[in-house]
C-alpha cells in the first residue's frame, strides 16, 4: 500500500502528493501551536478563497513555529540527531533528499519519493520511528508530533531553488546561528561535513 496520491485530506489541511515530484514538508511538535492560535487563522481567513487560505495559513504557521513557543524537544541534540538520521536511514531507497532542518520545535524536509512510495507513507515512517525513540529518552508518553503537515510541491528549478534557501536560512532567520552550515542539524552542515567527492 503505496497511501493516497492527488490531492487529500488529514486533521483540516488538503494535501497533494504528485508522486515522483519533490515536495517540502513542514511538519512540528505537539502543542506547538495552541488549538485556540489555529482557531483564530481559521475564523481570521475564513472569507478567502480556499487556495489563499491555504497559502496564509502555512505562512502564518511557519512564522508562529519560528518564534519557538511552546514544546522545543527538538533543542535536545540527542533527539535532534535522532531525526536527522531518520531522514538519512532511507535516502537512495524510498527517497531522494534535497535539503532539511531541524528547528527547536519543527523541521522541514525537501525530498522526491521514489517509485512506489508515497509523501503520506514516507512522512508516517519518519514521525513514527522518531516519536517512539525520542518519547523514553524525554521520559514521557504520548504524542510527539502533530498529526498534520504542511507541503508544497515543486513546481520548476526556481521553486527548487527558493525552497532549499528557505529551508538552510530557517536557523539564521530566526537567529539561532548567523550561517546556514552553521546548525549542526541541517543539510547546509552535513555537505560541509560530508562533501561529495
Amino acid at each position: 500500500m503505496t497511501g493516497p496520491r492527488g490531492w487529500y485530506s488529514r486533521e483540516y489541511l488538503p494535501h497533494f502528493d504528485a508522486g515522483d515530484i519533490p515536495q517540502s514538508v513542514c511538519f512540528h511538535l505537539i502543542d506547538s501551536i495552541p488549538q485556540a492560535v489555529r482557531d483564530g487563522w481559521m475564523e481570521a481567513l475564513q472569507f478567502l478563497p480556499k487556495d489563499e487560505q491555504l497559502q496564509q495559513r502555512r505562512r502564518l504557521a511557519e512564522s508562529y513555529l519560528d518564534r519557538g513557543e511552546g514544546p522545543a524537544w527538538l533543542s535536545n541534540p540527542i533527539i535532534a540527531e535522532l531525526v536527522q538520521n531518520a531522514f538519512l536511514f532511507f535516502d537512495g531507497q524510498r527517497y531522494t533528499l534535497h535539503a532539511w532542518v531541524i528547528m527547536p520545535n519543527h523541521a522541514h524536509v525537501l525530498f522526491t519519493p521514489h517509485a512506489e512510495e508515497s509523501m503520506l507513507k514516507i512522512l508516517s515512517s519518519w514521525k513514527s520511528y522518531t516519536s517512539l525513540r525520542a518519547n523514553p529518552h524525554l521520559e514521557r508518553t504520548g504524542h510527539f508530533w502533530y498529526p498534520d503537515f504542511y507541503d508544497r510541491y515543486i513546481r520548476n528549478e526556481t521553486h527548487y531553488q527558493n525552497v532549499v534557501r528557505y529551508i538552510e536560512m530557517n536557523p539564521v532567520k530566526a537567529g539561532l546561528c548567523e550561517r546556514p552550515q552553521d546548525w549542526p542539524w541541517s543539510s547546509a552542515s552535513y555537505r560541509q561535513q560530508s562533501p561529495t567527492p
